[in-house]
């Protein structure tokens, strides 16, 4: 065991890497038919993480069906995200069971959406000592990253600490709240200021700091982009609080419930012969040493790889 893995906490945002393993992965089927490509995609990320972190402390996060907080600050949150798709949406239950059979903590709370699960878990854990790694694929969780906290997408392999984010965004973790108000969000319905990219919210902040002081100095912006600025103001609280992520949700864990128990290797092996993974089903009755592989369910369509947007995509989870 490394120096510190045992005071690490990997935390796993599961509706995010859902989603993209559902884009990521060519279809697969199961015997009877079933989707289960976002399942094989989820789950060998699972894997990999465990193996990468000599750790008891991983936990996966799924956002719960239903309406939260943010809904209730602003009626048009999330309104235009097409429904999930019908062959992702079966997938989630034999996931989650699937996660449940590896013996790791599986956490939805209602109300709230995973990010506010996650960030409010992720500084828990910091304030007693603990490094946190959260496994994402969302950029608003860089507004997380400290000393004690860093970002990892398993599914690029890539680590994003404090160096990384100003890297990446032009702007410090403290800022990323400010940043993603400015520029607004598409994908979550959530306004901005028109015209308004990351070069330019990332100026704008390098110049004035915060979001506050950018609205107390609004008229020293010139042009188009300033007439933008100063007619959004109103609305740039709202947008700012709707970007934040709650890390103050009253949750009932503590570390203990965090901790990955012994798998129910019974589920599981039920669980793998149903979704057809036979060379992960191999491995686990002692008949293989090779991690499973794309030839374990029937490929239900072309295995080409799909374009880059698509495996950013989201839906609804209502």
């Amino acid at each position: 065991m490394s120096e510190h893995s045992a005071n690490t906490l990997i935390l796993v945002d599961g509706s995010s890497f859902l989603f993209r393993a559902f884009h990521a992965v060519p279809p697969l089927s199961n015997a009877q038919g079933l989707p289960t490509n976002a399942v094989y995609g989820v789950s060998n990320m699972l894997r990999k993480l465990i193996n990468d972190y000599d750790t008891p402390y991983v936990t996966v996060v799924f956002d719960a069906p239903g309406k939260t907080f943010r809904h209730d600050l602003y009626d048009q949150y999330k309104a235009h995200r097409p429904p999930m798709p019908d062959d992702l949406r079966v997938q989630i239950q034999p996931l989650h069971e699937l996660i449940r059979a590896l013996g790791l903590p599986l956490i939805i709370e209602h109300g709230v959406e995973a990010d506010d699960v996650l960030g409010s878990l992720a500084q828990n854990a910091a304030r007693q000592g603990f490094h946190v790694v959260i496994s994402t694929g969302d950029k608003d969780m860089a507004q997380l990253v400290t000393d004690q906290i860093t970002l990892e997408n398993s599914m690029t392999n890539t680590r994003m600490d404090i160096a990384g984010v100003v890297e990446k965004f032009g702007v410090k973790p403290e800022q990323i709240i400010d940043y993603l108000a400015l520029m607004g969000d598409a994908v979550d319905n959530i306004p901005g200021v028109p015209k308004v990219g990351p070069k330019t919210a990332a100026k704008w902040l390098q110049q004035y700091g915060t979001l506050d002081n950018l609205i107390a100095h609004a008229d020293d912006i010139k042009g188009k982009i300033g007439d933008n600025l100063r007619e959004t103001l109103p609305q740039l609280p709202l947008s700012r609080q709707l970007t934040t992520i709650k890390c103050d949700t009253a949750l009932h864990y503590d570390l203990e419930d965090l901790k990955r128990r012994e798998p129910d290797i019974a589920a599981l092996k039920q669980q793998l012969g149903s979704l057809g993974f036979s060379s992960w089903l191999k491995t686990l009755n002692g008949n293989g040493s090779t991690p499973a592989t794309m030839d374990e369910a029937q490929s239900a369509s072309s295995t080409e790889k799909p374009p880059a947007s698509a495996a950013s995509r989201d839906y609804r989870t209502v």
